[in-house]
């Protein structure tokens, strides 16, 4: 194998974020490349990897096992990167500590997180610079186990991962909402029968698999969601039904512009956690940030 230089760094960039696209059309999109010269870096990594990395044509785009191990090991080189860069800083008198936060969407109104507050407050310590982040729930755990963030905080899957510490913040509201345009709007909660549930169109969050569907014990759903804003647009749109947190759906409702439909039979709550490395525990600087969450959640 050739020695990497520079320019591969750029080109193994291109890469992972194909392979995290899972398609040369929405690879494109991300990065704003057009589809031949995508095409173009790709067969120039391959070259000086020597050994293809991936197939792709009419049959789709498919890892091949070298492209697995190349994409693998530069993920893990640019977290090395990144841990590099925190501990060498800039070339002044003094080091910035750096925080890479992942939160989910649609929390900045829930005032039990209160995560604005817990970064205002931290800051008074002393400058960090502080990496922000939006994803869902599975993406938030997996850049942490793969070393892309330091704290992430939400309600993560049931499948807690090895080498991680949960720290439980709050319990979350969600209800069932309907927008104002909705047939439901007007209609008395004793009216919304089963079967008028099962004909509406129902608007799921994808990330949590069918976990939707099983609470209004519907058999299938009618669009798909993976960002909070994107399911508040779905229920303003007047045409489909769908779970939201209570601190989001309550927000438009008192505007007149959403309802929540039979509290009492749709209303659950979702446990929402801070999580970490277990081995970042005598990391003074993600500690105390973790310090100023817990005491905003808590208070």
């Amino acid at each position: 194998m050739r020695r990497l230089d520079n320019i591969d760094l750029r080109l193994l960039r291109i890469y992972t974020t194909l392979v995290e696209a899972g398609s040369f059309v929405d690879a494109v999109a991300v990065l704003n490349l057009s589809q031949p010269t995508l095409s173009t870096h790709l067969a120039t990594l391959e070259q000086r990897l020597g050994e293809r990395l991936c197939e792709r044509g009419r049959r789709g785009f498919r890892l091949l096992p070298f492209g697995e191990t190349t994409y693998k090991a530069a993920k893990q080189l640019f977290a090395d990167i990144d841990a590099f860069n925190e501990r060498v800083g800039t070339p002044t008198t003094h080091t910035m500590s750096r925080i890479r936060v992942g939160i989910v969407d649609g929390v900045v109104t829930n005032w039990r997180i209160g995560l604005q507050k817990a970064i205002g407050s931290f800051l008074e310590q002393g400058t960090v610079f502080i990496d922000l982040e939006l994803a869902t729930p599975m993406q938030l755990q997996k850049s942490l186990v793969e070393g892309q963030r330091d704290l992430v905080i939400g309600d993560m899957p049931n499948d807690n991962a090895d080498g991680i510490t949960y720290v439980p913040l709050q319990r979350e509201a969600h209800a069932l909402y309907c927008g104002k345009t909705h047939a439901f709007f007007d209609l008395p909660a004793r009216k919304i029968t089963r079967k008028l549930l099962d004909e509406s169109l129902f608007s799921i969050r994808g990330y949590l698999k069918l976990d939707d569907v099983h609470r209004v014990g519907r058999g299938r759903a009618s669009g798909s969601v993976n960002m909070i804003e994107a399911q508040t647009m779905m229920i303003l749109s007047g045409r489909f039904i769908g779970f939201l947190p209570c601190h989001v759906g309550d927000h438009w409702a008192a505007q007149g512009e959403m309802k929540a439909l039979k509290l009492r039979a749709y209303t659950f709550e979702a446990q929402h956690f801070a999580a970490y490395r277990t081995a970042d525990a005598s990391n003074r600087t993600l500690m105390s940030f973790l310090d100023e969450v817990k005491r905003h959640a808590f208070g």
